[in-house]
């Protein structure tokens, strides 16, 4: 096995063995070698470069580290163009010098979607190879980056991945098909390089990751939710494999402060002193700094016109715009960050316990394990500590033990969604070094500093509120408005869309859902104590209540229920009903399906294969008719119990509603919440709004960059801290400048882990913060900047017309 050394510390380079024989674990190597950290598994420390190149070249080039090549798309000859199927797009063969490429224009300002696929003309067969990727050149010739997301195809499944195209580059990119990142569960969203090689690696979001290599039939570049055209060029579209790998690219990844031990980046902690100094340094500015002056005590616009007061927020119109109004009437837009809290700032250890002594999940908890805190272990559990994945434990360089003050932030999961283990210790780095930059041990006091210091970041920022998921320990604060949230959790019956990403979805009409509701929000009514400073409450987030593409996917719960009996589902006894008030008789439900059913047979369960447009037509009904009685079971029970407080909604996914979904929410939600994960209010996605007409808040949105030393960058990339700025600042003038919304909030406060968060391995830029708490400069300046003039851009006479903005 060839070696590479950095600082006389030896990288496992690996001949292009078998993946199975490869490690289990192994030591990062992340874009250019230029950017490692020579360290053992233990000492992480920081690399002097000058060497590295050099050293590489000795035994494997990175720009040689190619074993094999194939062509599949080089555009040389316009014959290829009958290959190509694009969406919305514009495309054709020009020459870029030397050779031709394929020039293509992305009409994604009027497009919610634009494409290109390109197309085997009969499947390729790629398999025969441990590690093989497809590579790309690509050149952006725009002053402005480009996110964009990659799918490759097989005959039945695809796999996702996505990639920021940085401006005016050009670039090779490349999509592993086979290897150890996809042959292992790492419990990680996107793994550590480990080809040996200077191309940009298209970081993983979702699908299958084991495709019949014997039939790839296409590969697509798409650009979506832009506020823009897009114009990239591709070239030299091939299969290629390594001659080497880094076998051992897993190892020794993570340092004790929970940042990337193998990769320099700005603003990285090498000590406890240098975080101290630091943390000192911004408090004492954050002292200095004044609240902006045209904010009123709850943060409206004190320099605006004030509307009626009622003590409490509440929505109305102004300029035909729709507003939040604060308790003293004045107009208030909703710009915050959620998830300020502890939950989902730990990672799996590789450790578990003897499962007798883990308390076991109650139907009659209130809050998903997710959504809690660090969760930790009884202390008779610790003694039956073992390892279930050296995989995982590997990955650090430290970890306290439990008799330690920094054991404090150990934790557990029960349950996990995606990982190679289904349960297990955690451990939160971010806990950890609030500890160290504040010198304090004592859990209270330690709450209460990183409470202070998190609102006065926010007033010093300009925010005007949290966002969604504030830990419940701020609510009584009385410094900044909120929203509370909750979940409607339990042992009630559910029903299945089809997609059922998170969980399945459930079924309002089991009188236990109705139980259910009741528990939770009592349980909020009682954290919230009729605080005016609490604007609203979401309920639920991003459940699969449909998507729009095909008949299945849109009506998945009413098709998925038929299919059931109404002795097991109360929702299934709902639709016979319905159907029963509507067409009277059999015959004439069987006439309008063209059906020989029997009443019986509805009863029973019956599969819909063919679907005509009366059946369309009473799908529709039967899906409006189980919103409703969710949205209406939650609205009125939110009602009975905090009247005063806005319903939220249930912050829907923009792949996850349907018209029908939409609507029943309008009917019964204050206001309307989406999750949308994208450049900014492109055109393509919000014609809806207008039908729906209700006050409308983004309650995510994001983006991120790799050159914060994490391994993902969101699920919108950007090319760098600046950048990340510069689209934050876009994102909020679309929404700003729409007179439907009322606010946006960005997801989330912290950045996920390194190692991926506990429940599902995201291991995302994200935040505001790093997971030493270190505010990133470039995004904090572009949002001061936003919320310097956000009420004079929202209500000034000056903004655009309405058909103009939408």
């Amino acid at each position: 096995m060839p070696e590479l050394f950095l600082n006389n510390v030896p990288i496992k380079v690996s001949n292009n063995i078998s993946n199975k024989a490869r490690a289990v674990c192994g030591l990062l190597l992340l874009g250019s070698l230029a950017t490692l950290l020579g360290c053992n598994s233990h000492t992480p420390a920081e690399a002097t470069t000058a060497n590295t190149s050099e050293t590489a070249k000795d035994t494997v080039s990175k720009a040689d580290n190619v074993n094999f090549e194939r062509t599949l798309f080089d555009f040389e000859n316009a014959d290829q163009l009958q290959n190509i199927i694009g969406k919305n797009a514009l495309f054709s063969i020009v020459n870029s010098g030397n050779n031709n490429a394929l020039e293509v224009t992305f009409q994604s300002e009027v497009n919610y979607k634009a494409n290109i696929s390109l197309q085997a003309t009969s499947p390729w067969d790629i398999s025969g190879h441990q590690d093989v990727a497809i590579a790309v050149d690509i050149t952006n010739h725009a002053d402005a980056s480009t996110p964009l997301y990659v799918k490759a195809f097989d005959l039945n499944d695809h796999q996702s991945r996505s990639t920021v195209i940085p401006a005016s580059s050009s670039k090779t990119y490349y999509i592993v098909l086979s290897g150890d990142e996809l042959d292992q569960n790492t419990g990680i969203r996107s793994n550590p390089k480990y080809w040996l090689t200077d191309y940009e690696q298209i970081e993983w979001r979702g699908g299958k990751k084991d495709l019949d290599l014997h039939h790839i039939t296409a590969f697509e570049f798409q650009v979506g939710g832009s506020l823009v055209d897009k114009h990239l060029s591709f070239d030299n579209v091939r299969l290629i494999t390594p001659k080497a790998v880094i076998s051992d690219y897993l190892v020794g990844l993570v340092d004790q402060f929970g940042q990337n031990a193998k990769q320099y980046f700005n603003g990285k902690v090498n000590s406890v002193e240098a975080l101290q100094q630091r943390s000192a340094k911004e408090i004492a500015l954050l002292e200095k700094a004044p609240r902006l002056a045209d904010r009123s005590q709850f943060n409206g616009w004190i320099n605006g016109p004030k509307l009626a007061a009622t003590g409490y927020f509440r929505v109305d119109k102004y300029r035909d715009k729709w507003t939040l109004v604060d308790p003293e009437g004045y107009l208030f837009f909703s710009n915050g960050i959620a998830n300020i809290r502890m939950a989902n700032t730990s990672t799996i250890t590789g450790y578990d316990f003897d499962p007798a002594l883990i308390n076991i999940k109650l139907a009659t908890d209130l809050t998903p394990e997710d959504s809690l805190g660090l969760n930790q272990v009884d202390h008779q559990a610790i003694p039956s500590r073992k390892l279930v994945s050296a995989l995982r434990s590997d990955m650090f360089s430290w970890l306290p033990s439990y008799d330690e003050p920094l054991g404090q932030n150990f934790g557990y999961r029960r349950s996990v969604h995606t990982g190679p283990v289904l349960s297990g210790e955690t451990f939160s780095f971010y806990r950890a070094n609030l500890q160290r930059k504040f010198a304090e041990n004592d859990p209270e006091k330690l709450f209460k500093k990183w409470k202070d210091n998190t609102i006065n970041r926010m007033h010093s920022w300009g925010f005007t509120s949290f966002g969604n998921w504030v830990d419940p320990g701020y609510y009584q604060m009385n410094r900044l408005p909120y929203f509370a949230n909750g979940w409607i959790i339990g042992d009630f019956k559910t029903v299945s869309s089809g997609n059922d990403y998170w969980s399945p979805l459930p079924d309002p009409f089991d009188p236990v859902f109705a139980v259910r509701a009741r528990a939770t929000i009592a349980q909020i009514a009682l954290e919230v104590d009729n605080n005016p400073w609490c604007i609203g409450v979401f309920i639920d987030n991003e459940k699969s209540w449909g998507m729009m593409g095909s008949t299945q996917s849109q009506y998945g719960i009413v098709i998925n229920t038929l299919s059931r009996s109404t002795e097991d589902s109360p929702a299934k006894a709902a639709f016979v009903d319905a159907l029963k008030s509507k067409y009277l008789t059999i015959d004439s439900l069987n006439k309008a399906w063209e059906q020989k059913f029997s009443w019986d047979d509805l009863i029973k369960g019956v599969s819909l294969k063919n679907i005509n447009d009366d059946v369309s037509a009473d799908l529709s009904m039967l899906l409006t008719l189980y919103a409703e009685q969710y949205f209406k079971t939650v609205s009125s029970t939110l009602k009975q119990y905090m009247p005063n407080h806005l319903y939220m909604g249930a912050r829907f996914a923009s792949w996850g509603m349907t018209p029908e979904i939409r609507a029943a929410a309008a009917k019964y939600a204050d206001v309307m919440s989406y999750n949308y994960y994208n450049e900014g209010l492109d055109k393509g996605f919000w014609a809806f709004l207008e039908e729906v007409n209700r006050p409308s808040i983004i309650g995510e949105f994001h983006n991120g960059s790799l050159d914060s030393g994490l391994l993902h960058p969101g699920l919108v990339p950007a090319q760098s801290q600046a950048d990340r700025g510069q689209m934050y600042q876009e994102y909020m003038k679309s929404v700003i400048e729409n007179r439907y919304f009322v606010g946006a909030h960005w997801f989330q406060y912290i950045d996920s882990p390194l190692t991926g968060r506990a429940y599902d391995g995201e291991n995302y830029n994200v935040g505001f913060v790093s997971v030493t708490d270190k505010p990133y400069t470039e995004l904090v300046d572009a949002a001061k900047v936003v919320n310097s003039t956000l009420y004079k851009k929202r209500f000034s006479e000056e903004i655009k017309s309405v058909k103009d903005v939408n």
